[in-house]
């Protein structure tokens, strides 16, 4: 199974590799500390009261006293309100819908005849909407937060200020994903990239260039990596693990700059890869043959399939563990669903893979059939996801990203409600595979468009708030993913052409220099 080969090279003069400064794989040795929970910070007054169940990884937990539910609230306002503030309450909720409803409109009329979506490489037209139909949740009458979504503003508040400080042509052939490395503190200025046949390590310099670490080259001229996922072995040497077309998991040691394992069972292409946070030996695989399956990076062996008599109809395009809640994972894809699923049942399968010292095709690899919940939040082909919290944000070809909250009956598995919270307007992205990236704390989001363009919003703002919107007169390709890094100072882009694009926070110290 791990009869392959990845030419690997860690100078600056490969294709593309002009000005990067070659790094072997000492910088990438050692031990891996203890990672760090983000210290407390404060949330928007409207998000906060929904966010207590968030854990502490990525936003701290708070305690139920500080904001109460918004039921709870209007319950508690009318047994003691005088009338004059129970009038300028009134007042102020009916501003508010009228503003709410007026952003609605002029949203629609912007959509308004659009026409059919741009047929890419990767992948064709989406179809036109379906209707609803079977046991899924969805927002109804009388559901939600009785009021309509908050719906972001397309006019830039300029509250952080970048500049295109380098760009970086890696080759002709499109490249599909680009990530830091959140696994290791010593490495988060570290990134790399995924592109025909070729996976490239680089590193964010202080100066605002970027340097080639390493570059390696599948065997197969025409396999076409799609993604990748940074993960850690046992020693703490940073592993890389890329997959795409041939359905083959490739994993990279970037300390011994040598293949670590391949690891094969998808009947078809690999469309996301993503990393367990708390756990960064685990991984989750989305592919085209309509699956999601869980590996243990160092045994080799596939614990888990999600698909069945509940799973998804067509290709999964996304997948992302839950931050907190070690057992729960989202996955959506071309059947417009996002579900949720959870790995409960079957952990000691979980703790049993990191034991099993037989052959990994001898493991009891278990399917499991049906989610907790299966949500049709989109009315088109769902592209990416990403849990913030006890929340899910949702990317489609509409032209938006959705945050709502799942809310999943323990006692009717496959059933739930959806409360729609915010919208993010991200406009000429109605090409699929397109992803959106986030820096460490969920503060900041970057999604690119099919004119090469950014949209960064202040994700955890109610309403949510353009921060800036970056563009180029050099980057008119489609940006297929982005990447932010640990502090969101700096703003990485692949696109379609094969180049990257760096943009760094103008008053940020790094950019000064």
């Amino acid at each position: 199974m791990e009869n392959y080969s990845l030419h690997g090279s860690s100078s600056g003069d490969e294709d593309g590799g002009g000005d990067g400064s070659g790094v072997d794989g000492e910088a990438f040795r050692g031990t891996s500390p203890l990672r760090q929970v983000p210290e407390q910070r404060l949330l928007s007054p409207i998000l906060a009261s929904r966010w207590r169940r968030l854990g502490t990884f990525l936003v701290p937990w708070l305690p139920p006293a500080t904001t109460p539910e918004p039921d709870s609230l209007r319950r508690s306002q009318r047994k003691g309100t005088t009338p004059a503030a129970a009038a300028s309450a009134a007042a102020a909720a009916s501003a508010a819908a009228a503003a709410a409803a007026k952003a609605l409109a002029e949203r629609k009329a912007r959509e308004k005849g659009k026409g059919k979506l741009d047929e890419q490489e990767k992948g064709k037209d989406a179809p036109e909407p379906q209707p609803l139909t079977g046991r899924m949740a969805r927002l109804g009458p009388g559901q939600g937060l009785g009021c309509e979504a908050a719906e972001g503003s397309l006019t830039p508040s300029k509250s952080r200020e970048y500049k295109l400080c380098s760009k970086h042509a890696e080759g002709k052939r499109p490249l599909y994903a680009i990530g830091f490395n959140f696994i290791d503190a010593r490495y988060y200025d570290v990134f790399a990239t995924v592109g025909g046949n070729r996976v490239t390590t680089y590193r964010a310099l202080p100066d605002g260039n970027l340097a080639i670490l390493q570059s390696y080259i599948d065997e197969d001229n025409l396999q076409s990596f799609y993604t990748l996922s940074w993960a850690s072995d046992l020693d703490g040497s940073p592993l890389l693990v890329a997959a795409g077309s041939n359905g083959i998991i490739r994993v990279i040691n970037c300390a011994t700059e040598k293949p670590f394992k391949s690891f094969v069972g998808h009947g078809d292409s690999v469309n996301e890869i993503r990393t367990q946070p708390l756990k960064p030996s685990l991984f989750i695989s989305a592919s085209k043959d309509e699956s999601v399956r869980l590996w243990n990076v160092h045994t080799g062996i596939c614990i888990l399939i999600f698909a069945g008599g509940g799973g998804h109809r067509n290709e999964v395009l996304s997948v992302d563990f839950h931050p907190s809640d070690i057992y729960k994972i989202a996955s959506c894809g071309m059947d417009n669903t996002v579900k949720i699923w959870s790995m409960k049942e079957f952990w000691p399968y979980v703790e049993k893979s990191f034991t099993w010292t037989d052959l990994p095709s001898k493991f009891p690899t278990k399917y499991v059939q049906f989610p907790l919940m299966t949500a049709v939040v989109h009315s088109n082909y769902v592209d990416c996801t990403r849990w913030l919290g006890d929340f899910v944000l949702s990317k489609s070809v509409d032209n938006e990203i959705i945050l709502w909250e799942p809310k999943t009956k323990d006692q009717c598995p496959g059933e739930g409600s959806i409360d729609i919270l915010q919208k993010y307007p991200v406009p000429d992205c109605d090409i699929w595979f397109i992803k959106f990236s986030c820096d460490f704390h969920f503060n900041q989001l970057a999604i690119g468009n099919r004119d090469g363009k950014i949209y960064v919003w202040e994700v955890q703002a109610s309403p949510p708030v353009l921060i800036n919107k970056l563009s180029s007169h050099q980057c008119k390709s489609p940006i297929r993913q982005t990447a932010v890094s640990f502090d969101g100072s700096t703003i990485l882009a692949c696109c379609e052409d094969g180049v990257i694009y760096r943009w760094d926070e103008v008053d940020h110290p790094k950019a000064k220099n």
